[in-house]
């Protein structure tokens, strides 16, 4: 048994000026870029807790957006969604990359936030 939910929403941006992409977006959003982020290729947007985690991306393909999926059990997770028709693209530092059957790409990832396994927030799967 493992849990999963969507943990964040990433703005992937085909930039040269990454600050100015995340100012643009936490102002659209109405909300901040944060103070601390996880590497030179992300920023972090902050909005009201609770609400689903949002990044801006540094990226070399076209700019779209993509979605992440956290689970406390990435291999558990990658199954279940190859059982509803996804495919699992590329395994990366910690996550995995997936396609849809409608051609999206997304990830699932390790929990980024501690209410997931603290709580029990989240679906439960067999």
């Amino acid at each position: 048994m493992h849990k999963s939910r969507l943990g964040a929403v990433i703005i992937d941006c085909h930039t040269d000026d990454l600050d100015a992409a995340a100012a643009f977006w936490a102002q659209s959003l109405g909300y901040r870029v944060g103070d601390e982020q996880p590497d030179a290729r992300y920023r972090h947007l902050l909005g009201p807790g609770g609400e689903v985690s949002v990044l801006v991306q540094a990226v070399e393909h076209d700019s779209r957006v993509h979605l992440d999926i956290e689970s406390d059990d990435i291999e558990a997770e990658v199954a279940r969604l190859e059982s509803l028709g996804a495919r699992r693209v590329e395994a990366l530092k910690g996550w995995v990359v997936m396609e849809a059957p409608t051609g999206h790409r997304f990830c699932v990832i390790g929990s980024n936030r501690p209410d997931l396994a603290e709580h029990g927030k989240g679906n439960v799967w067999d």
